[in-house]
This record gives structure tokens, C-alpha cells and sequence, in this order.
């Protein structure tokens, strides 16, 4: 699907603007007219990366008040304006006022969404766009509210798996500068004083804390060197990206978890949108696209060819070796009773809930592991520093 700008006249003679995804011209602008509009001219959107400008709790906010607004009856212009002077974020606000003057010249919905892709992604679109030819709007909306808030919670739990092994690794570094810049040099003007042998072990103690202490400068620019070279190959080499991400699944203990968050992640937006309506393949891409993950974004690609070609999509997920085999036979038992959504809502939910268990398993495993290593940490230092000190003590 190719995303094109276009600009049309409406039934009323009038000149709007919008965005549509379509295979090519020809379907482009069939689907104008089928709405009621006759295309004048049309190029290609240049693809830029989806990046919210704005936060998900934000949109949350804003689609829960929709779907109450258009609920009780509410003209959608009417519930625009309503919310326009509400919102705490100025950009959703100014691209609601967008909206609101693509709606008055006779966009639809989901076209004046779309001229803001870069706040409303695919699947929000393809949603919103579902809803209107559906009549169905207000249940979009209240799907739409639940989906991020899911979204939230499962962001939250990579967060956390994240965040609790990057304190601990932090903390472990922090002790271990704080005993070679501090406490190891006292010790190391200690020993010079007692002129005693020192063991080679704390020999090269004692010679890594004063190099430290010296080349610390050196040592960080060297750090924040090799950082930038990382973001830059990370940012540009996209088979470096592919690699990157691909570490990030088996990376132990995390790998798992992020690996089931993607599915998790996928599985509902499949389900979400494959119940409104829209086409499976419609459903893959935006899959694909909201993955985050580069290794499952080029596996779902190939499931994508191999549905394009014919193929079932259980056994596109098969030879793709994307699920496990269980999984995979919930997806052959969807498509047999014609209910494929229901299957991959059930394999949300699993893995919605293996994620919390595994990330509290992790946490728990985590706590004892970080004092042990403190513990073992501590204790090796000491016991480099101080034997010299025990040795002069037996002899005296």
C-alpha cells in the first residue's frame, strides 16, 4: 500500500485536502469518488518514521472523550470543538483545529486524521477510516481507549524489566568507583608507608585504582566516543539494526519477556482490527509497523509475501517461526471456525499475562541477585586491599 497526498472536489464543489493509503492511482481515486469525491491531483507521501509528539495517556484522554461526546449524540464537529480548548498538549490541539477546517471543507474523519500521521498511527487510521463506513464510530472509539491503555500497561511492564537491571548494573558501578577512587588509594599511601611486600594481586589493584584516578578524562571521552559510534551504526547500518534487535530477544533474562511483549503487542492490534473489519493484509502491516522490533517486522514482512501469494496465514506464521506451535494451532482452529480474531484475542490475553508474571519472577530473582553481588564485589576488593595488612599482622 502506497500513501498518497491528494487533493479533490467534494459534492458541494468544494476543494479538500487528505491523506489515503491505496495500491495505485487507479484505486486512489475509486475510493474518492465512492465517498463522493472527484480526485484532482495526487503524489506519493514521502514515508517518515511514526514518532508521537505527544504522550499516549494524551490520546487516551482525548479518544475516552470522543467516544462519551458521540455517544450521547453529539455531531462530530461539535465534539472536535469541545475538546479543542480542553487539551493540555498544544500540539493534539493544533491538529484538532486542523481537523476541524478539514471537516468543514468536507474531509471525513479519517482524512483530516490522516494529515497528522505523525500523532495518529496506521492502526489508529485504518480504525477510524473502518468506523465511518461502518457507523460505527463511537465503538471504534471506546476500542481505541482500551488499546492504549493496554499499550500503556505493556510499556510500562518493558519498562521495567529495563529499568531495574540498568539501576542495579548503576549501583554495582557506583560502589566499585567508589572503593578504587576513594578507599583503594588510602590503603595503596598505607602500604608505602609500612614498606611492606605487596602481593601481585593487590599489586594490580592498587595499579588499576591509580590509573583511574589519572586517565579518568581519557576513559570517559572514550566511553562517550564509543557511545556515539554505537548510536550511529545503530541509526544508519540498517543490517547492524537487524542485528542490534535481533540480540535484544535473546539477550538472557530479558529477551524473553521483550519478546513476548512484541507478540503480545501484535496479537492485539491483529485481533483489534481484523474485528473491525479490515483486510488481514491491512492488518499484517500495521502490525509490521507497530512491532518496534526490527527481526519481527522483517519475519512478519515475509508472512505478509506468503499471505500475498496464497498462503494461509497459520502456515505463513509457521514457516516464519514467529509463534511457537501452540499458538499457532489457536491461529489454524480461528481460521477453521471463522474466527481468527477471538484466537489472537486469546493470545493477547496469554501473553499479557505471561509478561506480568515474568517480569514479577524477574524482580524477585533480581533483589537477592544484586546484593550478592555487592556482597562479592565488596569482599573481593577488601580482601585484595587488606591482606597485605593481615600479613604484616601474623608477623608482628
Amino acid at each position: 500500500m502506497i500513501t498518497y497526498s491528494y487533493e479533490a472536489i467534494n459534492a458541494a464543489g468544494k476543494r479538500v485536502k487528505g491523506v489515503l493509503h491505496a495500491s495505485n492511482p487507479a484505486e486512489l481515486e475509486l475510493s474518492l469518488k465512492q465517498v463522493g469525491q472527484d480526485l484532482i491531483s495526487f503524489k506519493p507521501r514521502t514515508a517518515r518514521v511514526t514518532r508521537k509528539n505527544i504522550r499516549r495517556r494524551e490520546l487516551i484522554t482525548f479518544f475516552f472523550n470522543m467516544e462519551q461526546l458521540y455517544r450521547a449524540g453529539i455531531p462530530l464537529l461539535e465534539c472536535l470543538r469541545s475538546l479543542q480548548g480542553s487539551l493540555e498538549s498544544r500540539t493534539l490541539a493544533g491538529a484538532i483545529t486542523d481537523m476541524i477546517k478539514s471537516i468543514e471543507g468536507g474531509a471525513s474523519l479519517f482524512q483530516a486524521m490522516a494529515l497528522h500521521d505523525h500523532l495518529f498511527d496506521r492502526t489508529t487510521l485504518h480504525l477510524i477510516q473502518a468506523g465511518e463506513k461502518s457507523g460505527k464510530l463511537a465503538e471504534i472509539f471506546k476500542y481505541l481507549t482500551a488499546s492504549l491503555k493496554w499499550q500503556d500497561e505493556i510499556a510500562a511492564q518493558g519498562k521495567n524489566i529495563l529499568i531495574y537491571p540498568a539501576f542495579a548494573g548503576l549501583l554495582i558501578l557506583a560502589v566499585l568507583l567508589f572503593l578504587m577512587v576513594y578507599l583503594v588509594p588510602q590503603l595503596a599511601a598505607l602500604f608505602h608507608s609500612m614498606g611492606q611486600t605487596i602481593p601481585v594481586q593487590t599489586a594490580a589493584l592498587l595499579a588499576a585504582s591509580e590509573f583511574l584516578n589519572h586517565y579518568w578524562p581519557e576513559l570517559f571521552i572514550t566511553l562517550l566516543i564509543l557511545f556515539v559510534i554505537y548510536q550511529l551504526i545503530r541509526t544508519r547500518l540498517p543490517d547492524m539494526q537487524l542485528h542490534i534487535d535481533t540480540l535484544k530477544l535473546r539477550l538472557w533474562p530479558t529477551g524473553k519477556i521483550l519478546q513476548k511483549i512484541v507478540l503480545a503487542r501484535f496479537a492485539h492490534t491483529f485481533s483489534l482490527m481484523y474485528g473491525a473489519g479490515i483486510s488481514v493484509l491491512d492488518c499484517l502491516e500495521s502490525a509490521r509497523d507497530l512491532s518496534g522490533n526490527r527481526l519481527i517486522a522483517a519475519r512478519m514482512e515475509q508472512v505478509i509475501q506468503e499471505v500475498k501469494a496464497g498462503t494461509q496465514l497459520s502456515q505463513g506464521f509457521q514457516e516464519a517461526g514467529i509463534f511457537p506451535p501452540l499458538v499457532i494451532r489457536m491461529i489454524k482452529v480461528g481460521e477453521t471456525t471463522g474466527r481468527v480474531d477471538l484466537a489472537l484475542e486469546n493470545i493477547s490475553y496469554f501473553y499479557d499475562r505471561d509478561v506480568k508474571e515474568s517480569v514479577h519472577n524477574l524482580q524477585a530473582m533480581l533483589s537477592p541477585a544484586i546484593t550478592l553481588a555487592l556482597g562479592l564485589l565488596l569482599g573481593c576488593v577488601m580482601l585484595l586491599a587488606l591482606s597485605p595488612v593481615y600479613d604484616l599482622l601474623e608477623k608482628i
